[in-house]
């Protein structure tokens, strides 16, 4: 009678577990195809083949659902670690990895950033959970990858420049650049602007 009670626990727990699955990959599907505000906890409710009262029973408010979402995205596909390209002493060879790592990022992401930074323009909610999740991310990005440039405003401007998701889209999406040819404009770009110390000292 335990081991019963026990393997229906258990089962109980699974299926739980595996709602929840269907209701994050069912909002994900949609942050996707359509973006957050338009995602309605009916639309997700449906997609997941669930009842309304079922996505509230797991997910209260939207806040923990598009937390949950996010944290799967970022799990299955991780930002750049920048601690990797702090290795590199060369600031110019630097920004060329780092750029490199994360322009490759956005293109796997693109759908789903387009709809969710569009989104995030004019809602509170969609913007606080990319500051949480990817802005401070790309904090930690400008500053390593300005270290060895001399400090200036148009360096600051540049880097933040270079490090959008609106620039890689506006250069490989809308330019027909590829990666690599975004990634070579936006290194001249920068190294134009604010040349390292040691390369300073030289002329």
């Amino acid at each position: 009678m335990i081991r019963k009670r026990g393997y229906t626990l258990k089962r109980r727990a699974e299926n739980q577990a595996d709602t929840r699955r269907r209701i994050v990959e069912a909002t994900i599907a949609l942050h996707t195809e359509v973006g957050p505000l338009r995602t309605s906890i009916s639309a997700v409710a449906d997609r997941a083949g669930v009842q309304r009262h079922t996505v509230y029973a797991h997910f209260p408010t939207e806040r923990e659902l598009y937390m949950a979402c996010s944290g799967l995205g970022l799990e299955r596909d991780p930002l750049p670690d920048e601690r990797l390209w702090l290795a590199i002493l060369d600031p110019e060879v630097r920004l060329r990895n780092g750029l490199s790592d994360i322009y490759a990022w956005f293109a796997r992401n693109a759908d789903m950033a387009a709809c969710v930074m569009r989104d995030a323009e004019v809602d509170s909610l969609t913007r606080e959970i990319v500051q949480l999740r990817i802005g401070t991310r790309m904090e930690a990005f400008h500053g390593a990858l300005a270290r060895g440039f001399r400090s200036s405003p148009g360096l600051k401007a540049a880097l933040g420049l270079a490090l959008s998701f609106h620039t890689w889209r506006s250069l490989v999406k809308d330019g027909g650049l590829s990666n690599n040819a975004a990634v070579e404009l936006m290194v001249r770009a920068v190294s134009s602007l604010s040349r390292s110390p040691n390369r300073a000292g030289r002329n």
